[in-house]
This record gives C-alpha cells, sequence and structure tokens, in this order.
C-alpha cells in the first residue's frame, strides 16, 4: 500500500516535471539557433515617441530575442512587433511581423522579453516598430546598426528625435530621446514631472506632461524658502505650453502678487510675470547680456494623444539672484504648480501669459516636497486623455466648398506618412466632421497625382491592391484637379453613412485623415449662412416675420467667441458665447461704447433659445431675437439695437481666452478680431466684405454729378436765361446738353448694373434714380411728338401751350428728382463705407447752394431785362416767337439748307419791282 503510495506521488512529479518542460519545449524549438550569439547583443536604445504615448528602452538579447524595459503604451487596435529595412515611409508600410507576439493591452512601466519570429534574423532587420496593423501607425520605433558593426553594438546609437531630426547630442544621464527622464513625479492624475539631474553641468532637465487642452499653460517652479505669504508669492516658476503654431515655448516667470501680469500708475510689473519684464523696468538687476533673464531653454515638445509634453533646461545656481532661486540639492524643497489657459501675445504684452488657473486645488493647481536628488518613479503607465484627437476640426458648410490641397506634412496625425498630404481650407489633414444629409463640396485642386475619395479604408490608396476590400462612398480616380481647373466632388452623407469614414487619396496611401458623420446641424437649422472674414467665424440666421434666429460658429479653439452688430467694436451691440468655472455655456448681450473694459455694457436683450456648446474648443452659441426691440428707441441703449432685413447688416466678431459675466477687465480683451466688417444681405442670403470705395462705383458717382449736377441744369438754363440772344443758339445748347447729359446717365447706371451684378430697388437711392432717369428718357420722345409752332403773328393753340408748359415742368421737375438721386447716392455710399464719403456729401451740397445763388442771381436779371410785355405765350415758357424750335439738330446738314432756302426767299421778296 505504501508502495503504490509512493508510486503514484512519483509519477505525479514526473507528469509535472513533462509538463512544465512540455510548456517550454515549443518555444525555444521555433527558433532556429539561439546558442550562437550575435555582435549586436549588448546595443541598446530607447524608442521614438510618436503615438499612443510610447516610452520604453529596447535591448538585444541574442540572436533571436529582445529584451523591452520601462515599456509604456496606450492599448491600441491590432498592435505587433514590426521590422523594416529603414525608418522612410515606404520602408515601414512594407515592413513585415517579426514576433508572433500580440501588443494588445495597455502597458504600465512594464519589462519582458519578445522572441523574434522562426523566419525573422537581425540581418533583415533595421528598424523595430510598434505598429497597428489596422491603422497603418507607428506608434514608436529603434533604429537598429547594421551586424557587426562594433562600433555601435555596445552603447547607444543616435535615434531620430520626436521633431523628425536626428539627435545628435547624448546627455548625461545616458538618455537619447527627448522624452526619456531618470526620475518621474505625479503631481495630480492628470500632470506629471520627469527630471534629470545634471550636477556637473549646473543644470536639470525638466518634463512637464499634463493631459490638458491645447491652448492651456503648463506651469511648474519652486517656491521661495523664505517666503512666509503663501507658497506662490516670491516663486521661481517656468510657464511652458504651444504658441498658435504649435511650437513649444518655456519662459522664466517670477511671481509678486496673486494676479495676472499687469503695470502699476509707475509702470512696475507685478503679478504672475516675466523675468523679462521685471528686468525692463529694474535698473538695479545685476545680469549681464551675456546671462539672459529667461532662465530656461527649451529643449523638446510635442502635443500627441490629447497630451502635452514640453522639455526644458534651467540652471541649478542660477546667474540671477533677484528673480530666479537656487534648486538646492539633497534637500526638500516646495514646488508649486498649476494648469491654465495661455492669454496669447497681443500688442501691449508680447509674452504667453497665464490666465487664473481656477478650478480645484490639487487638480488645476497645487504643490508638493521634493528633493530632485532623489531617485522617484511613481508614475505608473501613459497618460490617457478622453479626448486624444488634436487635429484642427474642420465642421463642413453645404453654402461654402471645401478647398482640397496637397503640401509638405508637418503634423500629421498617423505616422508614417508620405512626402505630401491632403490639406482642407489651408489645414494639415484635418478632421472633419460632416452632417447627414447635409451635401458637402469638395474643390479638389491637390494636384493631377492626387485622386480624392471617401472611403471605409483608414489607409486609403486603393485598398484592393492590399488585397483588403473597402466601400466607397464618393469620389475616385476621376476626381483629381489643379489650381486653375479645380474638380468638384459633391459628397451627401446619408442615415446609412457610418459615424467614421476616411477622406483618402486613391493613388497613394496615408495622405488624409478622419470624417465624422453626425445627424443634422447648423446648415439644416438655419436657412442662410455666411463665412465672415478671415474664414475664422461662420454666421448663420434665419428670418421670420418679427424676429430672427442666429447662430455663429468660431472655427478656431477659443475661450469665448463674441459677434458684434456694427462697423467697428465701438458703438456696436455684441453677443458673446462663454463658459463659466462649472463649463455651463452662457450667451451675454453687451453695447460697446469704449475701447477698454469700461465701455463695455450690459444689457438686458429679450433673448429665447439660447445655446451656447463647445465642440474640442470650438465654440457655438444660438439665439433668437425681435427685428425691433420692444422697448422706446431712447429708454435703453438696447433699444436701438433695430435689425432691418432690407438693410445689409454690418457683423463683427472676436476670440478670447477668457470671460466671465461680472469684473470684466482689459485682460477679458480678444486675441483675435475680424479685420473688418462683413455687410449681410439678410434677405438674398449672402455678404460681401466692407471695403473702401469700389473705382467703377466711383466712376458711376462722378457720371451722375457730371449729368445731375452739371450737363442736364446747365440745358434747362439755356432755356430759361439764353432766349433772348439772337439766333437759334440756345436751343442748340439746350438739345446737346440734354442729349450728352441722358447719354452719361445710361452709361454710369450700366456701370453701377455690372458692378453690383443685378439691380435692386430696396434701397432709397435706387427709387429715385429710377424715377430721374425714367423721366429723362420720357423728354425725347415728349419733344419729338411736340405740336408745331404758329407761324409769326399766329396765336399760339392751346395744344402747343399746354405741351410747353409741361416739357418744362417735367424737365425742371426731373432735374430735382435726379439731385435727390445725387444725394441720397452720397447716403447709400456713406453707409457702405463711413466717413470716407462725408466730404464729398458736403461738396455736393455747397455745390447745389452755389447752383442756386447763380440761379437766384439769373432770375434777378432776368426781371430787370424785361421791360416789354410779353406775347401770350409769355417768356416763362420757351420765349421769342422768332425762334425757330423745329431745327433737327441731329441733322445739321439738312437745318442749314432749309436755313438757305428760308433767306433765298426772303431776299426774292426784297427785290420784287414796286408796282
Amino acid at each position: 500500500m505504501g508502495f503504490a503510495v509512493s508510486s503514484i506521488g512519483n509519477l505525479g512529479f514526473l507528469f509535472l516535471l513533462l509538463f512544465c518542460v512540455y510548456l517550454r519545449i515549443p518555444f525555444v524549438e521555433s527558433l532556429p539557433t539561439c546558442s550562437e550569439n550575435t555582435t549586436l547583443a549588448g546595443f541598446e536604445s530607447e524608442f521614438v515617441m510618436l503615438q499612443h504615448q510610447l516610452r520604453g528602452v529596447l535591448a538585444v538579447s541574442d540572436n533571436c530575442s529582445f529584451r523591452v524595459t520601462g515599456f509604456d503604451m496606450l492599448k491600441g487596435s491590432d498592435v505587433r512587433w514590426w521590422g523594416a529595412k529603414g525608418d522612410d515611409f515606404a520602408n515601414l508600410t512594407n515592413g513585415f511581423v517579426v514576433s508572433d507576439e500580440r501588443l494588445n493591452r495597455t502597458y504600465r512601466n512594464e519589462s519582458f522579453d519578445v522572441r523574434l519570429g522562426s523566419n525573422v534574423s537581425w540581418d533583415q532587420i533595421r528598424v523595430v516598430a510598434v505598429w497597428d496593423l489596422v491603422t497603418g501607425s507607428d506608434f514608436g520605433h529603434v533604429l537598429v546598426p547594421e551586424k557587426g558593426n562594433g562600433s555601435e553594438s555596445s552603447g547607444l546609437v543616435p535615434t531620430p528625435g520626436g521633431d523628425g531630426s536626428n539627435s545628435s547630442s547624448v546627455g548625461s544621464s545616458g538618455f537619447d530621446q527627448p522624452t526619456m527622464f531618470e526620475n518621474c513625479k505625479m503631481l495630480s492624475e492628470k500632470y506629471r514631472v520627469r527630471w534629470t539631474l545634471k550636477e556637473e553641468e549646473n543644470s536639470i532637465d525638466i518634463g512637464l506632461e499634463a493631459v490638458t487642452a491645447v491652448q492651456n499653460y503648463l506651469a511648474f517652479g519652486w517656491a521661495n524658502p523664505d517666503s512666509t505669504s503663501g507658497y506662490m508669492l516670491h516663486a521661481d516658476v517656468t510657464v511652458a505650453g504651444f504658441t498658435e503654431d504649435f511650437v513649444p515655448f518655456a519662459e522664466d516667470f517670477y511671481i509678486t502678487d496673486y494676479s495676472e501680469c499687469s503695470l502699476n500708475e509707475d509702470g512696475v510689473p507685478h503679478g504672475v510675470c516675466p523675468d523679462s519684464v521685471y528686468s525692463v523696468s529694474d535698473p538695479s538687476n545685476n545680469v549681464s547680456d551675456l546671462h539672459p533673464v529667461n532662465n530656461t531653454n527649451v529643449v523638446y515638445g510635442h502635443r500627441k494623444d490629447g497630451v502635452s509634453f514640453v522639455h526644458f533646461q534651467r540652471e541649478l545656481v542660477p546667474v540671477d539672484d533677484k528673480y530666479d532661486l537656487q534648486v538646492e540639492l539633497n534637500k526638500n524643497m516646495t514646488v508649486i504648480w498649476a494648469l491654465g489657459w495661455i492669454k496669447p501675445p497681443d500688442s501691449i504684452w508680447p509674452y504667453n501669459l497665464p490666465e487664473n488657473h481656477g478650478g480645484p486645488r490639487f487638480a488645476s493647481y497645487g504643490y508638493q516636497v521634493l528633493d530632485v536628488s532623489e531617485n522617484v518613479d511613481d508614475c505608473l503607465g501613459p497618460l490617457d486623455a478622453d479626448d486624444k484627437d488634436d487635429q484642427d476640426l474642420i465642421i463642413a458648410n453645404a453654402k461654402v466648398p471645401l478647398v482640397v490641397t496637397s503640401g509638405e506634412p508637418l503634423r500629421y496625425p498617423n505616422p508614417p506618412n508620405p512626402s505630401k498630404v491632403l490639406y482642407i481650407n489651408k489645414k494639415e489633414a484635418p478632421l472633419l466632421k460632416v452632417e447627414r444629409g447635409v451635401p458637402v463640396t469638395f474643390s479638389v485642386q491637390a494636384g493631377h497625382d492626387v485622386a480624392l475619395y471617401i472611403t471605409s479604408d483608414p489607409l486609403g490608396g486603393n485598398a484592393t491592391l492590399r488585397n483588403m476590400s473597402e466601400i466607397i462612398y464618393a469620389g475616385g480616380a476621376e476626381f483629381e484637379g489643379v489650381p486653375a481647373s479645380p474638380k468638384e466632388l459633391v459628397w451627401a452623407p446619408d442615415r446609412n453613412t457610418p459615424d467614421l469614414v476616411y477622406y483618402q487619396s486613391v493613388f497613394t496611401q496615408k495622405m488624409g485623415w478622419k470624417v465624422l458623420v453626425v445627424d443634422g446641424g447648423l446648415s439644416d437649422m438655419y436657412n442662410s449662412s455666411v463665412v465672415l472674414t478671415d474664414q475664422l467665424v461662420t454666421f448663420f440666421w434665419t428670418l421670420s416675420h418679427d424676429s430672427i434666429s442666429i447662430a455663429a460658429r468660431g472655427e478656431k479653439k477659443s475661450g469665448y467667441l463674441a459677434v458684434g452688430f456694427g462697423r467697428e467694436m465701438v458703438n456696436s451691440f455684441v453677443y458673446v458665447g462663454w463658459f463659466d468655472d462649472d463649463g455651463k455655456g452662457h450667451v451675454s448681450t453687451y453695447y460697446i461704447d469704449g475701447r477698454d473694459a469700461s465701455g463695455l455694457h450690459a444689457t438686458n436683450e429679450n433673448l429665447t433659445y439660447v445655446r451656447c456648446k463647445s465642440e474640442n474648443g470650438i465654440i457655438t452659441l444660438e439665439f433668437t431675437r425681435l427685428l425691433k426691440p420692444s422697448c422706446p428707441q431712447g429708454e435703453r441703449p438696447e433699444c436701438r439695437n433695430i435689425i432691418d432685413p432690407t438693410t445689409p447688416l454690418k457683423v463683427i466678431w472676436a476670440m478670447g481666452s477668457k470671460w466671465s459675466e461680472d469684473h470684466l477687465s482689459d485682460k477679458n480683451m480678444h486675441y483675435a478680431t475680424s479685420s473688418r466688417p462683413v455687410r449681410v444681405m439678410l434677405l438674398r442670403g449672402s455678404a460681401e466684405a466692407e471695403q473702401d470705395l469700389r473705382p467703377v462705383l466711383g466712376v458711376h458717382g462722378f457720371m451722375m454729378f457730371l449729368a445731375w449736377g452739371i450737363l442736364l441744369p446747365g440745358g434747362v438754363l439755356a432755356t430759361r436765361y439764353m432766349k433772348h440772344l439772337k439766333g437759334d443758339g440756345w436751343y442748340r445748347i439746350h438739345v446737346y446738353l440734354q442729349y450728352s447729359g441722358l447719354s452719361i446717365v445710361l452709361l454710369g447706371f450700366l456701370f453701377a448694373l455690372a458692378e453690383l451684378r443685378g439691380l435692386y430697388v430696396s434701397s432709397l437711392h435706387v427709387k429715385f434714380g429710377l424715377t430721374a432717369i425714367i423721366l429723362a428718357c420720357a423728354q425725347p420722345v415728349n419733344a419729338y411728338f411736340r405740336p408745331k409752332r404758329p407761324e409769326n403773328g399766329e396765336v399760339a393753340p392751346p395744344n402747343r401751350i399746354l405741351w410747353e408748359y409741361g416739357h418744362a415742368v417735367v424737365g425742371r421737375g426731373t432735374i430735382l428728382v435726379g439731385m435727390v438721386a445725387l444725394l441720397t447716392g452720397m447716403n447709400h455710399l456713406g453707409e457702405r463705407y463711413g466717413d470716407d464719403v462725408k466730404g464729398l456729401t458736403w461738396a455736393l451740397v455747397v455745390w447745389f447752394l452755389v447752383g442756386g445763388l447763380i440761379v437766384l442771381y439769373l432770375e434777378y436779371h432776368e426781371k430787370k431785362r424785361r421791360t416789354v410785355p410779353s406775347s401770350e405765350r409769355g417768356h416763362w415758357v420757351l420765349g421769342n416767337d422768332d425762334e425757330d424750335d423745329s431745327a433737327d439738330l441731329l441733322s445739321p446738314t439738312r437745318t442749314l439748307a432749309q436755313k438757305e432756302a428760308q433767306m433765298a426767299g426772303r431776299m426774292e421778296v426784297q427785290l420784287e419791282p414796286i408796282r
């Protein structure tokens, strides 16, 4: 019995041993020969971070394996170890899987061994990458030296930096990649500081890393150990972040007050200000030109996966002992940190200035005790942002075509990428958002070698060539064009279109990016829309009987969006969309009568259906208001805010980093604004930028002044004050001036029609002008059908007298209407161009007054001249009976012949003998 038990125990032990051996045998036997070492053994290098917050170190173990340590990576789709013969786009995309192991989860500072595949050797590999098969994405890679090159096999080799350039300097820490540091400490759940101490170089390398918006700053520094009034006062901090062009910056700041940087009455800076500001205003500062006041040097920065990272270097013992603090070694020191909005440089402050961080303590700001001499690594795994897409967002509009071009890749979101990628509206591979049921128009101008199509395949480039299937929703090989001859592609996503598709090129992989398809939006909700000046704000509206619904959407990330009605900021009514500290959206109304914060006055407009939302930093505000406020105009400023749909509405816009309902100051001023107003024609659904007086309209105005201000009135004056002269000179002058004036009027009218592309009779000027033109054209027709004049001594028939009075009254009335058209024309141009035509208006008024004085003078002398009683017709109408008004001035030859015949007849009578 005891033997049986012993035998069973031995058999069990033997079975367990065989089972363990069985588990190991396939793993070892899958490799060809691992006994022979490779000359690459001992090679070690850090991963270049490209995506998914990948960090780590790769070390070659032997001929068939390598070891990865400190490995961080966010989860992908189908991620594998990838090999290629080079790190360029062609070699990487034509690479191959080098191991059967899959990286199908998130890794957090982990270390492990990786075996190469049975048919893979180091001779085939120049690059080891972490590769996502689904998206063709390189998360990060290591360059492997050629086998047998002993000079590179025993240590680090230069690898590409995060900016795409090769890093040639290796720090004393042994780290080559700017994303790698010896130490890391969690400041908050979403904010970390990494550092490497370089005592022999009197410097410390610091990396700030945070899940935050791209327009936010990252602040970190040392509190003054002698400060007794809080950690912030007299602290030495570095403020880092990215400019609007995504260039990293790190600036040395000194804190003297719990406020944003400003100057007091004496011009002395106070608050959170750059050291350079203090140094300029403080002549006692002993910093020489050889040691700049900015005690930080930017080494590297990137924005990836919704995470901002800036690597900078500063001195341990600074030269500037007034505004910089010494970082002491082997000693606990208090460090402070904060996250908040960046205020971009403007004409007043040429610096990226931090706004008040706000937010809860230890989430948006805080402090900790830190000894930089200690080895610290409490950062477990990569930072994981909820919104990982950092590309520009373009929201398609059915009214505005999307211009598709190609250009050099600068921030392509899915490396590796070809030598050129797609740009939409001058933005590199943006995230495109479209609405179901709303047609999207693409104007393809990317070149004959780039054909646009919408596909389900994230790589594009004709998936069938890779033995893959894809669904093509629009476009194809024929949709290619150049700026001189663009090709138009219209795509209307429907209810069956997936939420995510891609715009790509048919001929080349990975030139485009994602298309987000959503249900309905502003283009469906509003009847009309226009893009305002500088193409950074889109304005939507729908008119009803007595109200108007308005929406405005920014095309750029901001803290608030404002649209106003007026020619400029002063004397405008403004609507501001903004968010409070709780993230709740508001739309506030104001009247502006000055250029600083004191000129901003809150109003109580009756807005309904108010909404304000932000998507990826893009703000949209919506509201409905009455066309005419239901209050007397003199009661409150907003009572004057009347919208007349028949009159162009001047619209301006502005963007800024932060807004608040109370305590507004100059710090709430915008950092971007419209360069000029846009005149929105509400009834026509179109817009035009307000601009200087157009040359063609200037010619139109001059021609009308020449006709209505000189020629036509001159012709009328000739009939009134030149009939006492002998002959028909007055009649010739009258006809020539009237026909010349009428010809110029018609030509000027055609000029205006061509420039304005149509005839719109909504304005008072157009109504008076058309009336004057119609009356002026009727006068020659009226003259053609005039009754025959009576012979000498005969009494004029009634129809002749009636015609003379009618012709005179209509003619003079036409002149008056034409003069009114000139004045209303000036007023019409004043509405378009403001002060630019006030001088012309006054000059025209003075001209008319001078003309009136001349008429009074001539009328006075005409009364004095008349001493002989008038005939039955009287001089008021056409004057002397001796003058012939039947001459055809358009046929001078005929007129001369008639006069000669008449004179010959008279000569015959005189020579007849007396009987």
